[in-house]
């Protein structure tokens, strides 16, 4: 996320032509989205946006879970 909002100030400043970005080649300003293609492609093969949803389905169910054992007087199982 960082790579598409620094590719996306860099292409405002080429695009006005503010300070040295406006000289600077065209290549270096869309380098950021490349470098943002990259990194999705590589989370997503590598399978960690699916092992986070995981994870974070597991502190949910956790969480319910132990919020209807308060309700009951039962605590947390040990």
């Amino acid at each position: 996320m960082y790579f598409l909002g620094l590719g996306i100030i860099l292409l405002l400043l080429k695009w006005l032509e503010y300070g040295p970005v406006g000289q600077w080649a065209w290549w270096i300003v869309l380098a950021p989205f490349a470098l943002a293609a990259a990194w999705w492609a590589w989370v997503d093969g590598s399978g960690l946006t699916k092992r986070r949803e995981m994870e974070k389905m597991a502190r949910r169910k956790q969480d319910r879970i132990d919020k209807n054992r308060a309700a009951l007087g039962q605590g947390r199982k040990r």
